[in-house]
């Protein structure tokens, strides 16, 4: 068992869901006003698929979270490509950034709970380009962590391992009393890279799905 005194973990997909592209497109046209059907949802899904394989906003996404300004650009190129202009472009932004359409999974409360009960730190560490902050408070979770170590203030996103580093040094801990918690390989498992011990989960695929036994587990307490 590892000997664990802090837990970083990334927020989209490993402890929010995050909804499929067919539910994005079709929640960005309600909120817009504009048809909802089946084919105007499949024909604007298609356009997003083409656009996102395009040299020019592939380009684009590289680096997008380290500001606001930035993530906003790679978002507008990735709607021309596509052929979508206001106010479905604007819709399509609004929901990518709302929090609410990302839905905490039910262990995540329990979890944060039990770890700051065991006198673990708790840090989350995410490529975003708006704040965390009041999104754990709505949600009755900011009590328990100690530390937002988010890209688009400090500059930096993941598989960098600067941003690592960073949240080590907000917590206080050394790379090997700390344990990493994401769901992607290329971007949170960078994390081994400083020396922190990485467990590599699926990316949320219901809001309902329940995986963070295994981070308690790891860190040798019950919840």
């Amino acid at each position: 068992m590892l000997s664990i005194s802090a837990v970083l973990l990334d927020w989209r997909g490993t402890l929010v869901y995050t909804p499929p592209l067919t539910a994005w497109v079709e929640r960005s046209l309600r909120r817009a006003g504009l048809d909802t059907s089946a084919p105007e949802v499949a024909r604007i899904e298609a356009a997003l698929l083409d656009a996102f394989r395009q040299p020019e906003v592939v380009r684009a996404e590289v680096g997008a979270d380290r500001s606001v300004a930035r993530h906003r650009e790679s978002y507008d190129r990735l709607f021309a490509a596509a052929g979508i202009q206001d106010p479905l472009a604007e819709a399509l932004y609004e929901v990518e950034s709302d929090p609410a359409e990302n839905p905490f999974a039910p262990d995540v409360a329990p979890t944060l709970a039990a770890l700051a009960g065991a006198g673990i730190r708790i840090g989350v560490i995410s490529d975003i380009h708006f704040d965390l902050r009041p999104v754990f408070a709505a949600a009755g979770l900011a009590g328990y962590v100690d530390s937002y170590v988010l890209s688009y203030e400090h500059g930096v996103q993941k598989p960098d391992p600067a941003i690592f580093r960073i949240a080590l040094a907000e917590l206080g801990v050394e790379p090997g009393a700390a344990l990493m918690v994401g769901d992607r390989s290329g971007y949170d498992g960078a994390a081994v890279e400083v020396g922190i011990p990485t467990l590599l989960v699926p990316p949320l695929a219901d809001p309902t799905e329940e995986r963070l036994h295994l981070v308690s587990a790891l860190c040798g307490i019950t919840v």
